[in-house]
């Protein structure tokens, strides 16, 4: 039986060693288990991933892995058959690849369910209301012309489909070969050499050792702490999902407890607060992500949010700086009226100071470590002491594998828009996107969110700088990423003794099957109805303000003469102020300046900055769980315990919704195939 986590806090990788002993070998995780995982994830758990993303906007990758490793554990259990922790995490990020974002060539909303959830949102792109005129300018490698038959028919299996599937199918296979060894290189710096905490990397790691206890009838504190995050989980997934999913195919018109994804008080407040956008997230997880997420950055989110919305907004309207807003506005038209008055160039000034300031604090960092090098008598540097039988490799082949991605997306572009300076490319692979990711990277493993370095808007100004006419070039997969964001899978590996040769395996095998699965589900979600429509509220409520959003760029840059020409210009100058601009770059900077001076956490700084135009509806959610989980919680438990507990809570949590949530779009999914087979 597991030990108590002791009550003492450490702010060094001893922390980790509850999760697994320290002499521990390392394992491959990747073997004919998990293999069975990858076709049960993609042929069962996908199509209700898909459909819960559509009605809640959730993304059930972190509901539907614990879904699947319970019921793979009882398979075990009754088979006389033990899951170790390794299997398991390797399970875990199985389910993670399948259910993730979709690929989107031009950006717009975020879709679940692979690679043809982008497609899924071109598809509406193209036949939205706001990029009326547009489609004719839409390239074909992109999305089949309006014309073609495929949206009165909605499906993908037509000719018009096969230049958008085939590029889609190689920017994944290029990209996945990118993430994984540049994502190796910032891993290699960020964990073995700088030693960051990654405060989010437990949440899976003591999930799968939780039920891996259990697998090996050890059942202590961690499984007990998981157990009662899925009850939890499950009673409320009770009231969020299940009601509204099964009163829609049972009843006449749908029965929602609590709106999705919010609780809208807009207009409640318009007399009081003119132009301020107020809500309450219905979704419980974020409170459970207030637990996780370091305090500092939640109670800087809340207070930036509030002054952002509740404050900011009403003077600037007095002062005449929101024009657009009418008091007849809900949330949705309010962020986008407010975005275009003020929000757009404050929050292009403000992302462009934490991108500074991120540089300099990796700077500063390296600089340290140089230092540090330099007095140990090793000059040239040093990646770190690597762990035996981790699965590392001599560094020069994740950079000759990140080279050779990086030049094919080079050479797709040139292929696909050839008027687009290959300079920019160059730039954009080369330089751009190492130092991005290196900072992401860093990011993950100081705050464990991704407040990385991204100059905000790099992609929309290359474009127009370069002085590009179309709107092909939007769509183009240009080689501006951050591939940082895989050190998040590495570490977890690391914490779990599971051998980095596992990742590569499982990336292969569900890179081929996430695509035609995707393909498959979609196909079959598609044809029962459009999307959006009424059956998926979220994406209806949604998808139109992404879509104003995303044709502002694609009209900026239409050739002069045509519908939209010089006005789409004229409309992106309109909007984007440099007075207004300047301004958010010099309030981040001071509001840094005084948080140095005074020695205060300078992740209130990203947190406060990043989210002064974020709606306050699922951030007020997440500093409940911040002050429930601190002055609590912490008292109650202590310290380090919660800090041991919260990341298995969320973890059971996300499974008991996701165990109650897949039952009922299961039932769902049947029903409305039936009905759509009998008339």
């Amino acid at each position: 039986m597991a030990t108590e986590p002791k009550d003492n806090e450490q702010e060094d990788q001893a922390q980790y060693d509850d999760i697994m002993p320290p002499d521990a070998p390392y394992e491959d995780g990747f073997n004919m288990k998990t293999i069975w995982a990858v076709f049960f994830v993609g042929l069962v758990m996908l199509p209700g991933a898909i459909y819960l993303g559509l009605v809640t906007g959730g993304n059930m990758a972190g509901a539907s892995e614990w879904v699947t490793i319970i019921l793979f554990l009882e398979i075990a259990k009754r088979s006389f058959i033990r899951l170790k922790t390794q299997e398991l995490i390797v399970i875990y990020w199985v389910a993670g690849a399948l259910l993730g974002v979709g690929v989107k060539l031009g950006g717009g909303a975020h879709t679940y369910g692979g690679p043809f959830g982008g497609l899924m949102w071109d598809q509406y792109l193209i036949q939205s209301p706001a990029a009326e005129g547009l489609d004719k300018y839409m390239p074909d490698w992109f999305v089949p012309p309006l014309s073609s038959i495929v949206y009165a028919e909605r499906t993908f299996v037509h000719i018009d489909w096969v230049k958008p599937i085939l590029i889609l199918f190689l920017v994944t296979v290029v990209s996945q070969v990118a993430r994984l060894s540049l994502g190796y290189i910032t891993f290699r710096v960020t964990s073995d050499v700088e030693r960051l905490p990654f405060p989010m990397a437990p949440v899976q790691a003591r999930g799968a050792t939780a039920l891996a206890e259990t697998s090996a009838k050890q059942e202590g504190w961690r499984w007990r702490v998981f157990s009662t995050g899925t009850c939890i989980g499950m009673v409320w997934g009770l009231l969020y999902v299940v009601v509204p999913t099964l009163s829609s195919v049972f009843l006449t018109e749908k029965i929602e407890i609590l709106p999705i994804p919010f609780i809208d008080f807009t207009g409640e407040i318009k007399s009081i607060l003119p132009a301020a956008s107020f809500g309450i997230g219905t979704d419980l997880i974020h409170v459970f992500f207030g637990f996780v997420l370091p305090y500092y950055v939640v109670v800087g989110s809340f207070v930036g949010s509030v002054l952002g919305n509740l404050v900011l907004n009403p003077v600037l309207y007095t002062y005449g700086i929101l024009e657009r807003w009418s008091p007849g506005m809900t949330a949705v038209p309010t962020k986008v009226s407010n975005e275009f008055d003020f929000w757009l160039s404050f929050g292009i000034g403000s992302s462009l100071i934490i991108a500074f300031t991120g540089f300099i604090t990796a700077g500063r960092s390296m600089w340290a470590q140089y230092k540090k090098n330099k007095d140990e008598g090793n000059e040239g540097g040093s990646l770190g002491e690597l762990p035996e039988g981790r699965g590392d490799m001599d560094i020069i082949w994740p950079l000759m594998f990140w080279f050779a991605a990086t030049i094919g997306f080079i050479i797709m572009c040139q292929l696909l828009v050839p008027e687009f300076h290959w300079g920019w490319l160059i730039f954009f692979g080369f330089i751009y996107t190492p130092i991005s990711s290196y900072i992401g990277a860093r990011m993950i493993g100081l705050t464990g969110s991704p407040y990385g370095a991204d100059i905000p808007y790099l992609r929309q100004a290359a474009i127009l700088l370069s002085g590009y006419k179309g709107v092909a070039a939007w769509f183009a997969p240009l080689p501006i990423h951050d591939h940082g964001t895989a050190v998040r899978t590495y570490k977890q590996l690391e914490l779990t003794k599971t051998k980095f040769v596992s990742y590569v395996k499982l990336t292969v095998v569900t890179t081929v099957v996430v695509f035609f699965c995707s393909f498959l589900f979609w196909e079959f979600i598609w044809r029962l109805e459009p999307v959006p429509s009424g059956t998926y509220p979220y994406v209806q409520l949604l998808w139109p303000f992404d879509a104003t959003m995303q044709t502002l760029w694609l009209k900026s840059t239409v050739p002069e003469g045509a519908r939209f020409g010089q006005g789409g210009l004229n409309l992106l100058i309109d909007i984007v102020k440099p007075e207004i601009v300047f301004s958010g770059f010099a309030a981040g900077g001071v509001l840094y300046a005084i948080l140095a001076a005074v020695k205060a956490p300078t992740l209130i700084f990203f947190g406060f900055v990043g989210s002064l135009a974020q709606w306050p509806h699922m951030i007020l959610l997440q500093f409940v769980g911040a002050i429930l989980g601190k002055y609590y919680f912490s008292k109650r438990f202590g310290e380090s315990k919660w800090k041991a507990y919260a990341p298995i809570l969320l973890a059971g949590y996300s499974c008991g919704m996701g165990l109650i949530g897949m039952t009922s779009v299961a039932i769902a999914l049947i029903s409305k195939a039936v009905s759509t087979i009998a008339f």
